[in-house]
């Protein structure tokens, strides 16, 4: 993803090709989908994790309005050099930053997203907690990643993606992590290779919703 000629293709060829072959869905049916289930609209600020050339950033940057503001953050110079080249706009920033560390305090953003790229981040469970830290109480967080059946098709996967370099989880691997992070509202859909992920972080924690007594769930 450092690659100039990469980020130079990524839009228009790489990403739609690669990511229609593995869930049978269009970059605009993706977009659409993540203005939805973010759901973005006003006055909101919303992080883009892991934005590549921009080309969700900006899409979904067209969604706010007023002091409304997205900021896409990207590991790789070459990607960010290129959103600003192709995917500026009035409502929507690019910084160069570590997934697993956020520059941002806790609470900031009132939508969090990361579409197509936990896989490839080192320790992409830190990078996860670091979104859920970073949304304000009541946001909405969204992923896309990779997704291994249990079956051997999904075996296969998991190998072929180890000697690629490409992590793939598990289906119980994000749900249960955002279960434990708190979060509600969590719907996960399956489409081939990919699962999609979101989730709501509440307005206030349980125990205080519940008169600071918390639920036994036993």
């Amino acid at each position: 993803m450092n690659a100039p000629a990469l980020a130079a293709v990524y839009e228009r060829a790489w990403r739609p090709t690669l990511f229609y072959l593995a869930s049978g869905r269009t970059t605009a049916a993706d977009r659409r989908d993540a203005v939805a289930t973010l759901r973005l609209g006003g006055a909101q600020k919303m992080l883009d994790i892991a934005c590549g050339p921009g080309n969700f950033t900006r899409y979904l940057s067209d969604s706010l309005s007023g002091d409304g503001y997205a900021i896409g953050l990207d590991y790789s110079e070459p990607m960010l050099a290129r959103a600003v080249a192709d995917n500026a706009g009035p409502r929507v920033g690019y910084l160069r930053g570590d997934a697993r560390t956020l520059p941002f305090a806790d609470g900031t953003f009132d939508a969090v997203c990361c579409f197509g790229a936990l896989y490839l981040i080192p320790d992409p469970l830190v990078a996860a907690r670091e979104m859920i830290r970073v949304l304000a109480p009541g946001g909405r967080i969204a992923i896309t990643t990779s997704h291994r059946a249990a079956n051997p098709i999904g075996e296969v996967s998991r190998v072929v993606g180890g000697l690629s370099g490409l992590r793939v989880f598990g289906t119980r691997t994000f749900p249960t992590l955002f279960a434990e992070q708190g979060l509600v509202e969590i719907d996960q859909r399956v489409h081939r290779l990919l699962q999609y992920v979101s989730a709501t972080k509440p307005a206030q924690p349980p125990e205080k919703a519940f008169g600071g007594h918390g639920l036994d769930h036993r």
